[in-house]
């Protein structure tokens, strides 16, 4: 007869592993007293990883072990030191074949010697776990084990007696592996574990290399699967947890944020509602960054906070264009209401720069976010394919949140229809079409507004001029073809071009 056990299923207490970001993929840290896998390539961040881990178990007053196979102690000391580690609280085991084991009277004659030597190194490293009785233990690294098991039998269950000897101890262990060696594909080890942590450094043509990680699995637990971007920085590893928008629904006043300039405002159908997004689309130099930065100061004129995120324009240089167009920004600047940021898209990685806007929201309360470009933010991206995934996991967080956002794309011709780097149309809620076009052998610019889902807009075409500050003309009513670039006047020979501020 079956036994039924009834009542909840209680799961295991979770412990920090020393990194918010790493915490928050894994769904509040590890389900303590387990056997864990973390394996990357080397320079992953493994080692920095495992002593965050630890160093969270001394701010906890829990006694931690770290057992090197690999590196000496002076080796994990001087990359503590980099990060700023204070390890003197933190007991380092290093298991190194003594001296004598190399001279000719202690050489094996009956058994093979890596068969003494891996009993010994496992025999050691119990020793120091009775005697410390710690509550966290890394054990780096298990490349140094599988060497000396030879075959992939032997070194499963040289694992399968660590697992059972830690087992009884409630204690959490972290082991690390480099994945070296032909056997490093071997799935069987992430078998015995309870959960297995994938560290990924991936080499760019330009600029630094990405980083990710993956939770592979972790029994019993929910996590946030996918890869998650993570940067090593002085400090630590810093995890970027991927956005998941639907897990965001915070309460706002919905309200209408308007450009400061009457005649903009009527195409757009009053001004921009909150919680939407924007796409200001056109060729280079047609006003896109100039309109962009005309919101910002509005929005900080009305006491809101407004960031710029800029990939090619930098700082001074933008805050200097506005001021010759005059649009002053630098008060602004001053009382915190406008912050411009310059993003090198070689440095960052995309998951940095998602988190980074998410912080400016969630804790510096930014109501105007403006990308410019979207151009350098796909530069950023690994492949084209993913911009419009990440593209609209923001998007829908800064909607919900109540976010005005604008976005930049720059288009590679100048004049006419031309085409678009990446097509993320469909995700923005309101469109702003600028063109060139010639009339009278003179170069002028149009705005007009494509859609708009949160409301009426305008399906005027009108000119643009920055000559003197953003200034919007009357609709053209006597001219066809403007946004080819090449006109058609319909009206009589006495009618000109609507004139701006007419």
């Amino acid at each position: 007869m079956d036994t039924v056990i009834s009542g909840p299923i209680v799961e295991a207490k979770r412990i920090g592993t020393g990194s918010a970001g790493m915490d928050d993929v894994l769904g509040g840290g590890l389900p303590s007293g387990y056997l864990y896998l973390l394996e990357g390539d080397p320079g992953a961040g493994k080692t920095t990883l495992a002593l965050q881990f630890l160093l969270e178990g001394v701010r906890n007053g829990e006694r931690v072990l770290y057992v090197t196979l690999s590196e000496s102690r002076d080796e994990l000391l001087g990359v503590a030191k980099s990060h700023g580690f204070v390890l003197d609280s933190l007991p380092i085991f290093e298991v190194i074949p003594e001296e004598k084991a190399l001279s000719p009277e202690m050489q094996y004659t009956v058994f093979h010697p890596s068969e003494v030597e891996l009993a010994d190194t496992t025999k050691t490293v119990q020793r120091e776990v009775e005697r410390v009785k710690p509550h966290r233990v890394v054990i780096d690294s298990l490349s140094e084990l599988r060497m000396l098991a030879k075959d992939s039998l032997r070194y499963r269950r040289e694992i399968l007696g660590l697992k059972q000897f830690f087992a009884p101890r409630t204690c959490t262990v972290l082991m690390l592996d480099d994945r070296t060696g032909p056997e490093h594909k071997d799935l069987q080890l992430h078998s015995i574990t309870h959960g297995v942590i994938t560290l990924e450094k991936l080499t760019r043509e330009y600029g630094v290399s990405r980083r990710r990680l993956e939770v592979v699995k972790l029994r019993g637990a929910k996590f946030r699967e996918g890869f998650h971007d993570y940067s090593i920085r002085t400090g630590g590893v810093v995890v970027y947890p991927r956005l998941v928008a639907s897990e965001h629904h915070p309460p706002f006043a919905p309200s209408i944020l308007k450009s400061g300039v009457a005649e903009l405002d009527e195409l757009i159908g009053g001004g921009i509602d909150r919680g939407t997004s924007t796409l200001l689309i056109g060729p280079a130099g047609c006003g896109k960054s100039t309109i962009a930065a005309q919101f910002a100061a509005s929005a900080a004129a009305s006491g809101d906070r407004a960031v710029i995120y800029t990939f090619e324009e930098g700082p001074t240089t933008l805050v200097r264009r506005a001021e010759s167009l005059n649009m002053d920004l630098r008060p602004h600047i001053q009382t915190g209401r406008v912050v411009i940021e310059q993003i090198d898209p070689a440095e960052m990685s995309p998951g940095e720069f998602v988190q980074k806007v998410r912080d400016g929201v969630t804790r510096d309360n930014n109501r105007l976010v403006v990308i410019d470009s979207l151009n350098g933010f796909m530069q950023s991206m690994p492949g084209e394919n993913f911009l419009t995934i990440q593209m609209h996991e923001l998007l829908a967080f800064l909607n919900q949140h109540g976010v005005v956002t604008l976005m930049v794309l720059a288009q590679s011709d100048n004049v006419g229809n031309a085409p678009n780097p990446v097509d993320v149309s469909y995700l923005a809620d309101t469109i702003l079409l600028l063109r060139y076009f010639e009339a009278s052998g003179a170069v002028k610019q149009a705005i007009s507004i494509l859609k708009k889902r949160s409301g009426n807009h305008e399906h005027t075409i009108r000119e643009l001029s920055l000559a003197d500050g953003v200034r919007v003309g009357k609709p053209f009513r006597q001219f066809q073809g403007v946004l080819t670039g090449v006109p058609v006047f319909l009206g009589g020979a006495e009618q000109q071009l609507a004139r701006v501020g007419e």
